[in-house]
């Protein structure tokens, strides 16, 4: 499949047109319409600096059912020690910073200065959403993503004590829950959220499960409940 180079119309292809890869186009924006038509028809921005934006739609993709969570035993023992303190949405600006700094494994980060600043903008018009871990009143652990409809879509997370990030992830799916959501977007499988319950599913059957959350392909689609 070829690479698709988007014009300035709010226009993708259709993710089964994704290389092998999971690459389905580069170029465009990061303007808020166009990140949100993006994740609503299952397609997530992701480059590092000095690339032009590339646009992704694996597959398969990797997606956690809320049903279908698991809390390990150290989960469990941690979540009984109640050492964290868990907010949510109250620092969604040190949070994202917080994860483009954090030390990949590959070298650089895709958080680039372009992507804090749109995701930030998100969280100003109520899609952008974190999840905060503090422990003796500083920051220590947390995660952010993208809600719509009944999805959280994940998008990275930090420690800077350990299971702060579990924690906070723990909390976010027990709350996504209560509020109706069905699913969150993994992206990329990792050992942590297998570890968790998520799995690996078709791409197909990932786009079906955005329908079935009620989601369609928009450029402003309808926001997902959060925690205040």
């Amino acid at each position: 499949m070829p690479v698709y180079q988007l014009v300035d119309d709010l226009i993708f292809p259709p993710p089964d047109h994704a290389e092998s890869g999971g690459i389905l186009a580069v170029g465009g924006d990061l303007s808020p319409r166009r990140i949100l038509l993006a994740y609503s028809m299952g397609i997530f921005p992701w480059y590092s600096n000095g690339e032009p934006i590339l646009w992704w739609s694996p597959d398969p993709r990797c997606i956690l059912k809320l049903s279908e969570f698991q809390i390990n035993r150290s989960l469990a023992k941690e979540l009984r020690r109640r050492r964290f303190h868990i907010t949510f949405d109250q620092a969604f600006p040190d949070v994202i910073r917080a994860c483009a700094e954090t030390p990949r494994k590959e070298s650089g980060t895709w958080l680039t200065q372009d992507m804090l600043k749109a995701y930030n903008l998100l969280h100003t018009l109520g899609y952008g959403h974190s999840v905060e871990a503090w422990y003796e009143g500083c920051l220590v652990g947390g995660l952010y993503g993208v809600c719509l409809g009944g999805c959280f879509f994940g998008e990275s997370m930090f420690h800077r004590m350990s299971n702060a990030s579990k924690v906070a992830f723990a909390t976010l799916v027990h709350r996504l829950s209560l509020l109706g959501y069905s699913l969150i977007d993994c992206q990329q499988p990792s050992q942590h959220v297998l570890s968790l319950g998520a799995k690996e599913i078709p791409r197909a059957d990932f786009l079906r499960l955005l329908e079935q959350a009620g989601i369609h392909p928009s450029t402003l689609p309808v926001k997902g409940p959060f925690p205040s």
